[in-house]
């Protein structure tokens, strides 16, 4: 019950629709919209891809920690110290492949290798390693870091269009609601007309002024009205149940749409208002803002990154490698290039055929993504073009369509008044009315059309409209 009564609170505006047997609580369109993208558990599910994709930026950062390590071995046989050796080291890892490190080594032991002799009071080093060709300007840990912070951007982009798709699907179900719900109202109508059409026949007949063929025309005409009336009611049912997957609490919890609650039938200003269609221009610069276009330009950004990483690696491995070495450190004067340890490492494949190989798979993925932005951008498009287009037609079709039902009112009315002065019958009356009826009709079908293209449009451009 608790649930209910938070529906009412949270879903339903304050302005009353009508008087009736119960009162109706108005669910306006960009309140249903906005509750949709706080509570719906898909849009929350959307935002995950921001958590992820700063978890992995975070990872990506681990690659340049300081890490400390330290290695001990100690061997003891027959009352003989074969060797106790103690290696620690501290590194630090910086941009361009360098890597600062300080170290303490302490050996003691009576088998040691000649090389593994120290200071009794250990020794210390402190040096650096500095890739010279391979992994100087770019390295694996560099590319991860710069592809992680491109794809924590995508991911923003790839957000807005999952939310943009919830929205879109949660819009039409609203729209479906509003059509049932119109054509349910239309049929309660003129079952009040036929059945007033019928009481006066049924009197008229009463007193000899009506034929009795006239009564069962117009009870005909009345059950025909109800077969309407309830087969709406069904529709609207399942439009309400359907719009009804979409409303959700904060909790996680699914609600019901109760049966007082109605969609708002003045929806035109609100559904422009909060699809902010009104503010689109320039064709070119809508497409080049599309959260798609935004997403396939970092994923292409990411793999020049990649080209990048994959081309230095045909650059042979170069590391040089130089320590200063003291036994007091904290004497900065015992630092001199006279006591030292130096290396130098050279790797080179000599037909470098996985590195070739990795280089043209990358740049392949490079002119792929870039196929798929020249053909998305014309996809776009022509999209938003033709919606645009359909969009002008339906404002035209909404005139005709609004002038044919006036036109049918008065032809009702005509006939009406010549049925009941005795120069007509009820069968032009009721074919009159049927017509009347097929052009409500017609008109809530192409605003339900009209609605769903700019829903469409909306769709197209991802909008993520703040609600």
């Amino acid at each position: 019950m608790k649930y209910l009564i938070t529906l009412l609170a949270v879903f339903i505006s304050a302005s009353s629709f009508g008087q009736t047997d119960s009162i109706s609580e108005v669910l306006r369109f960009d309140e249903y919209l906005g509750y949709v993208k706080k509570f719906h558990p898909i849009v929350k599910q959307a935002e995950l891809v921001i958590d992820e994709s700063q978890a992995k930026l975070m990872k990506s950062r681990g690659a340049f920690d300081p890490k400390f390590e330290v290695d001990y071995d100690r061997k003891k046989f027959k009352g003989t110290e074969y060797f106790d050796q103690l290696n620690g080291m501290f590194k630090i890892p910086t941009w361009f492949g360098v890597e600062l490190k300080a170290t303490f080594e302490e050996n003691t032991g009576d088998f040691l290798n000649p090389e593994a002799f120290v200071p009794e009071d250990g020794l210390y080093s402190a040096g650096v390693k500095v890739p010279v060709a391979q992994g100087l300007l770019i390295n694996d840990r560099m590319a991860s870091l710069k592809q992680a912070k491109l794809f924590r951007e995508q991911a923003k982009a790839d957000r807005d269009i999952f939310v943009n798709n919830i929205l879109f699907e949660a819009s039409m179900s609203y729209f479906k609601w509003l059509q049932a719900y119109n054509e349910l109202k239309l049929f309660e109508n003129f079952l009040v007309n036929a059945e007033l059409r019928f009481r006066g026949i049924e009197r008229g007949a009463e007193v000899g002024e009506r034929a009795d063929i006239d009564v069962v025309e117009a009870r005909i005409a009345i059950n025909q009205r109800k077969l309407s009336l309830e087969q709406s009611k069904v529709k609207l049912m399942k439009a309400a149940l359907e719009l009804s997957t979409f409303l959700w609490l904060d909790n996680n919890i699914p609600v019901e749409l109760q049966p007082n609650v109605v969609p708002d039938v003045n929806s035109d200003p609100i559904v422009d208002a909060t699809f902010n269609l009104n503010q689109l221009q320039n064709d070119e610069l809508i497409v080049e803002a599309h959260p798609k276009m935004i997403s396939l330009d970092y994923k292409l950004q990411s793999l020049e990154v990649d080209t990048r990483l994959k081309a230095n690696k045909l650059l042979p491995k170069v590391d040089v490698e130089y320590n200063f070495l003291t036994e007091t450190p904290e004497v900065a004067r015992t630092l001199n290039t006279a006591e030292y340890k130096g290396g130098l490492n050279i790797s080179f494949p000599l037909f470098l055929r996985k590195e070739r190989g990795d280089l043209r798979l990358a740049k392949l993925k490079m002119q792929d993504t870039e196929f798929e932005i020249d053909a998305t951008r014309v996809n776009l498009q022509n999209k938003i073009n033709a919606l645009r287009q359909e969009l002008d037609s339906y404002v035209t079709q909404n005139d005709l369509v609004a002038q044919m039902v006036t036109d049918y009112s008065r032809m009702l009315e005509a006939e009406e008044r010549k049925f009941f002065l005795g120069e007509s019958s009820l069968f032009l009356v009721n074919s009159r009315e049927a017509k009347l009826i097929d052009g409500q009709i017609k008109a809530i079908e192409v605003q339900y059309k009209f609605f769903s293209t700019k829903a469409k449009l909306f769709n197209s451009l991802a909008v993520n409209p703040d609600l």
